[in-house]
């Protein structure tokens, strides 16, 4: 099946200068020198898809490193009995499909966009140029992959823990971000069929927890978004 990033409609031209924004607003592409950064705005191949368009098919060869530029994605599976599950979601700034870049392998998973979007392609080619030419990418993506193996790391530790509650404590957990201060955040909460699918439990069971959390004054849930008001009570449920 041919990769969808490859057969998608041309976006209308953006103007140089508001390009050139976009891409200094990429944390991966934002320290490039001027040289480097001529050579990414020529190679690169810009995509608008419609909300619920697939952007990546899993299976699809592994021929570019993608920008999201503006919208929202949401990188999915499907579990052997046929279920869809949301791993993870992407926001203007985000860079995906890095590792069947690198590898030189198949697409491992797919990419959906949740709003109209625009995308950014850069060639592999061009791509592994800057991983061994420019220190500011080839830095911030390591630091991007052992940041993935540790989540991945604390995924699978997450999936043996027993008790469900605890589970979907420990999940929120892995999810936070530090904001001004010392707050707290989960960004772009999964839809609680997601979280269930993806930590191994029912819908139901994950929104009777969130709930429990929100009553106790322990977190504080807005769309898509939780605000975690007390973060040892939390770590005090999740040691159970």
């Amino acid at each position: 099946m041919p990769d969808p990033a490859a057969v998608a409609a041309d976006a209308p031209a953006p103007q140089e200068v508001n390009l050139q924004i976009h891409l200094r607003k990429i944390p991966l592409l934002a320290n490039l020198s001027e040289e480097d950064m001529a050579r990414v705005k020529s190679d690169l191949r810009i995509r608008q898809y419609a909300k619920r368009d697939i952007v990546l098919q899993k299976g699809a060869p592994g021929d570019s490193l993608l920008f999201l530029l503006t919208g929202s994605l949401q990188v999915i599976d499907v579990t052997e009995d046929g279920r869809a599950v949301g791993l993870r979601m992407l926001q203007p700034g985000d860079f995906f499909g890095e590792i069947a870049l690198i590898n030189g392998t198949m697409r491992s998973a797919s990419v959906v966009a949740l709003t109209p979007v625009l995308v950014a392609l850069l060639p592999r080619a061009t791509a592994m140029y800057l991983f061994s030419h420019a220190p500011s990418v080839a830095n911030h993506m390591l630091r991007f992959l052992a940041e993935k193996i540790q989540r991945d790391s604390a995924f699978r530790s997450l999936l043996s823990i027993h008790n469900t509650s605890r589970r979907i404590y420990s999940f929120l957990d892995l999810l936070k971000e530090k904001k001004e201060g010392d707050v707290q955040v989960v960004e772009n909460l999964p839809t609680h069929q997601d979280i269930a699918n993806m930590i191994n439990t029912s819908r139901e069971t994950v929104t009777r927890a969130l709930l429990a959390l929100t009553q106790q004054g322990i977190i504080e849930k807005g769309t898509h978004r939780i605000i975690i008001i007390k973060p040892d009570e939390l770590q005090k449920l999740i040691q159970g």
